[in-house]
C-alpha cells in the first residue's frame, strides 16, 4: 500500500512528504476519479484533493478542531485494534464509531479501495467505463458512461439499475466498494446484472485500460475559449495555464467547472494561477493550524473571465470559483455549487485500512467558509449558461 502523506485527506495523494488533502470530495466515480452528485443521491464520490502546506496566516474565524460532525481519531484506532485482537474486522469497528460521530464526510478504506484512489489521480483506471451512485435507498444506478469506453459499447446507459456484478449484489454497497468490485485486471471479463424501465439486463463487459481527459478546449465565435475542465487530475492545472496562453489576444474566456466533482487541490492551486498574478488562493486549518494555498506569479490578469458553475461543482472546483469571485477576477455564472469545504486527514490503522477524518475547514481569500453553504454565482442561469456568460463577456468587451 502506498505511504501515506503527512497530512492527506479523502481523495488524496499518495506521495510522500508534508501534504494535506482538502476533503473537497463528492460521489467516487466507477471508473474514474471524477463522479456525480445528485440531490437525492445517498452517497458522494470522492476525489483525491491534495495540497501542500504552506505558511500559517490567522484565520478570518477560527474553527474548533474538534465538535460537533467530526470523529475521535484515537476513538477509531483503538476500537479497529481491539476488534483486530479479537480476530474481527477492525474496518468495521472503525467504521461503527465514524457513523456513530456525525462526521459526514469521514469515512474507512480497505487497502485496495484506497490504491484505486491513487489511480485516479493520473486520470487512468482499469475498469468498464462507467460512473454511478447510490441512491438514499441504498440502490446503485449508473450516472453516466464513458463514450466508447467497454461499458458503452456494451450499450450500458445513464438511469440504468446495477444489481449485481460477478454475482455480488451491490444494493447497499458503498460506492467504493462497487467501484473496488469493477476493477480488475485489463482483460478480464465482469458480469453485470441490471435493471432497466423493469426489464433485468445481463451484460458481460471486458475491462480495459482507461483513460479520461481532465480539460479540454473549444473555441466560440466572438473570441471565446471555452476551457471545460472536469476533474482536477494530475496535470489539469498546467493544461489550463496552457489553454489560457493560446487563447487569442483580446479574447475572453468561459472557465466551465460544472459537474467539476473535485480532485487535486495542488492542481486547482495551478488552475486558479492562469488568471492571478499571485496572491490568496484559500486558507484551511488542520487540527487549529492555519494555514494558506498561494496562487503563482505571472497568471493573465486581463483577459475578461467567466466561470461557470452549478450543483455538481464541489471541493477543489469550488476552491478555484472562490479565489477567482473574491478576487474580483471572474464573474460567476449559473448555480449555487454543492458546497464541501472540509479537511479530512488519514490515519492508518492496524489492519491496513485507512480511515479519513474530517479535521477542519477551508475558506475563500474574503473569509468565506463554503462548507454547507456553497458558492452564489453573480448571475444566476439554470438554462442557457453559456448564453449568458456570453452577454456577460459582450459587456466586457469581447466579441463583435
Amino acid at each position: 500500500m502506498p505511504g501515506l502523506p503527512a497530512f492527506c485527506h479523502r481523495p488524496r495523494d499518495l506521495r510522500r512528504g508534508a501534504v494535506l488533502t482538502l476533503a473537497f470530495l463528492a460521489a467516487v466515480g466507477v471508473g474514474a476519479c471524477t463522479g456525480s452528485w445528485y440531490p437525492d443521491r445517498g452517497e458522494p464520490a470522492s476525489s483525491l484533493l491534495v495540497a501542500r502546506t504552506g505558511p500559517s496566516v490567522p484565520a478570518p474565524r477560527p474553527s474548533a478542531h474538534r465538535g460537533a460532525g467530526t470523529a475521535d481519531r484515537d476513538a477509531v484506532a483503538r476500537a479497529a485494534a481491539d476488534a483486530a485482537a479479537d480476530g474481527k474486522s477492525g474496518k468495521k469497528a472503525a467504521e461503527e464509531v465514524v457513523s456513530r460521530s456525525g462526521d459526514r464526510w469521514g469515512a474507512v478504506y480497505d487497502q485496495s479501495e484506497y490504491e484505486a484512489f491513487a489511480d485516479d489521480l493520473d486520470g487512468r483506471w482499469t475498469g468498464v467505463g462507467l460512473w454511478a451512485g447510490r441512491l438514499r435507498d441504498g440502490r446503485v444506478e449508473i450516472d453516466r458512461v464513458q463514450p466508447a469506453g467497454p461499458a458503452a459499447r456494451a450499450g450500458l446507459r445513464a438511469g440504468d439499475r446495477l444489481l449485481s456484478i460477478d454475482g455480488q449484489g451491490v444494493t447497499g454497497l458503498r460506492v467504493a466498494e462497487v467501484v473496488a468490485l469493477l476493477r480488475g485486471a485489463a482483460g478480464t471479463p465482469v458480469v453485470l446484472h441490471l435493471s432497466r424501465d423493469g426489464v433485468d439486463l445481463t451484460v458481460t463487459v471486458r475491462r480495459e485500460e482507461l483513460r479520461a481527459e481532465p480539460v479540454t478546449v473549444r473555441e466560440l465565435p466572438g473570441g471565446i475559449t471555452v476551457i471545460k475542465v472536469a476533474s482536477f487530475t494530475r496535470g489539469s492545472g498546467e493544461r489550463v495555464r496552457s489553454a489560457v496562453r493560446a487563447a487569442p489576444p483580446g479574447g475572453g474566456v468561459m472557465l466551465d467547472l460544472r459537474g467539476n466533482t473535485g480532485g487535486l487541490v495542488t492542481e486547482a492551486v495551478t488552475a486558479a494561477s492562469a488568471f492571478l498574478d499571485g496572491g490568496l488562493v484559500a486558507t484551511y486549518d488542520v487540527r487549529g493550524a492555519q494555514h494558506a494555498l498561494y496562487a503563482a506569479p505571472g497568471g493573465d490578469t486581463a483577459r475578461p473571465l467567466v466561470a461557470l458553475i452549478d450543483g455538481g461543482t464541489m471541493s477543489a472546483a469550488e476552491l478555484v470559483t472562490g479565489a477567482l469571485q473574491d478576487r474580483g477576477r471572474a464573474v460567476a455564472v449559473g448555480t449555487r455549487t454543492f458546497g464541501k469545504g472540509s479537511v479530512q486527514m488519514p490515519t492508518e490503522l492496524p489492519d491496513g485500512s485507512v480511515a479519513e477524518l474530517t479535521v477542519g475547514t477551508y475558506r475563500t481569500p474574503a473569509g468565506r467558509s463554503l462548507d454547507g453553504g456553497g458558492i452564489t454565482p453573480d448571475l444566476s442561469a439554470a438554462d442557457g449558461v453559456e448564453e449568458r456568460a456570453r452577454t456577460v463577456l459582450s459587456g466586457l468587451g469581447v466579441g463583435p
